[in-house]
């Protein structure tokens, strides 16, 4: 009788045996994740469902939002294209790697994203717009210029999103996408997923949409028929004069980003389809922002120190760290925090070149520091508007500080005042607030070695030959200066 129940209970030992063996089998080895990053170009902060936009339809990203870190007070660090793709490939202030200007060549010894990816084990992808050769915008970008990315399909600049260009691999022969460019680049980037979810080795891939840059009436028919222009609402901020033009020019932008919208759903169902979801990190975020009218700033302009310009939306989704329930983060989070914060979240070292900090363990232990602050600039304007100043700018959970190079600026309580409409600087009440954030935007300064010059001071530090307006002088491709530059 013994012996019966010791063998019956081999039996069942054997049995559980096998099915814990089964069943570990089908578990893959534990990796560093997969991260997706999502850029859009010229995307404001406001312009979604999620944060309130009255006229913009994108339900998908509304979703994501629903399980994502929400960071609503992320800045870009310069708002325009070179300055800010410079900063997230290098974690590093325009001041120090002398890209504060578009259509510049980000020096090749720069250490960037890509390169530290690449070298701890990860495949590397680039789709879209690149906007950091400096060489013109329709030159062949060759291997050993594109900054550690492995896979390419990508161009320089090229916003004619109906028969926009790219390069891919080492051929130099210029390839279209079929069509609206937004879409192709998207299966593109749905077939880079699929692929890579069936390797070992974890993957970033960054995919960069031109839009909703304009030209804003080149999106989708479908897409622009979901907008009446007469129907659409714009904040308090725009002037009576810039009304009718910026309906006009909202329309597109809205249909753009509608249209993104559809190709950022289909992402995200890829990333289900292929059972990657918990294990990648997927942001969705922007270079920059559009002025659309606001504070009498004409549509289609950025560089200026206002939120419509500065603030991005920045959306992160990560559940097997920050699980599947999203929430707002009000510490705000700059574009040079971006690289060594993402080195923290797979575990990996941050070089000592990144002057951005590594904001992961703040995420993990989901947390946030609300006294924290940043600093975004323009360190030499080249598109004349009404407020062409250079300046430096911080920004907290509650206040945007603004000082020109001429002295304090503006300032505006971002949660009173949301189109910052009243200039706080105005009002004595509020003088040593001003002198607290002077001292703080100050301190943050020295510490990364910008003594807040003049433009023609940096100009002049890295070479450039500018016009008679201060600007780099370009037509199209032409570029008058560029040369690649040693990093200093």
């Amino acid at each position: 009788m013994n012996r019966s129940k010791s063998i019956f209970a081999f039996q069942v030992l054997w049995i559980i045996l096998s099915t814990l063996q089964t069943t570990f089998a089908q578990i893959p080895s534990r990796q560093k994740p997969n991260i997706i990053y999502i850029l859009t170009d010229q995307w404001r902060a406001s312009a979604t469902g999620y944060s309130g936009d009255p006229n913009v339809k994108t339900p998908n990203i509304d979703a994501l939002a629903k399980g994502s870190l929400n960071f609503k007070n992320a800045v870009s660090i310069t708002p325009v294209c070179t300055p800010y793709r410079a900063a997230l490939m290098t974690g590093r202030y325009p001041t120090t790697t002398g890209m504060f200007f578009n259509d510049v060549h980000l020096p090749d010894e720069e250490i960037c994203i890509a390169e530290v990816f690449g070298k701890a084990g990860y495949n590397t992808g680039y789709i879209g717009k690149w906007h950091l050769d400096g060489n013109g915008r329709t030159s062949f970008i060759p291997a050993e210029k594109r900054q550690g990315f492995d896979y390419w399909k990508a161009a320089e600049c090229d916003h004619d999103y109906n028969h926009s260009h790219y390069y891919t691999g080492n051929n130099d022969e210029k390839m279209f996408w079929d069509g609206y460019d937004v879409f192709e680049q998207t299966k593109d980037a749905q077939q880079y997923i699929r692929n890579q979810s069936k390797n070992e080795k974890p993957f970033i891939l960054f995919v960069a949409f031109g839009t909703p840059h304009f030209p804003h009436e080149t999106a989708p028919k479908e897409f622009l028929d979901i907008y009446d222009q007469n129907n659409i609402k714009l904040p308090p901020n725009v002037p009576a004069s810039l009304l009718e033009n910026s309906k006009k020019e909202a329309k597109g932008y809205y249909a753009h980003c509608s249209a993104l919208d559809k190709s950022i759903g289909d992402i995200l169902a890829t990333i289900d389809d292929e059972g990657i979801r918990d294990n990648t990190i997927f942001i969705f975020t922007s270079d920059h922002g559009e002025m659309m009218g606001a504070q009498g700033v004409r549509p289609k302009t950025k560089q200026v120190p206002f939120g419509e310009s500065a603030n991005v939306p920045f959306l992160l989704r990560y559940p097997a760290v920050t699980g599947n329930t999203g929430r707002m983060v009000q510490m705000p989070i700059n574009t040079i925090d971006i690289f060594p914060t993402l080195l923290g979240l797979a575990k990996l070292k941050v070089p000592k070149t990144c002057e951005g900090d590594d904001l992961s363990p703040l995420i993990i232990k989901n947390k946030e520091d609300l006294n924290r602050s940043v600093v975004y600039m323009n360190i030499s304007p080249f598109t004349k508007t009404n407020f062409p100043l250079a300046y430096r700018a911080i920004k907290t959970k509650q206040y945007t500080y603004i000082r020109s190079i001429q002295g304090p600026w503006f300032l505006f309580d971002d949660l009173k005042d949301p189109f910052q409409m009243n200039n706080l600087l105005t009002n004595k009440s509020f003088d040593k607030l001003s002198k607290q954030l002077d001292s703080e935007l100050y301190k943050i300064l020295n510490k990364n070695g910008d003594s807040f010059q003049p433009g023609s001071f940096y100009i002049s530090k890295w070479g450039f030959q500018t016009d008679a307006s201060g600007a780099i002088p370009y037509s199209g491709d032409n570029l008058t200066q560029q040369t690649p530059r040693k990093v200093q």
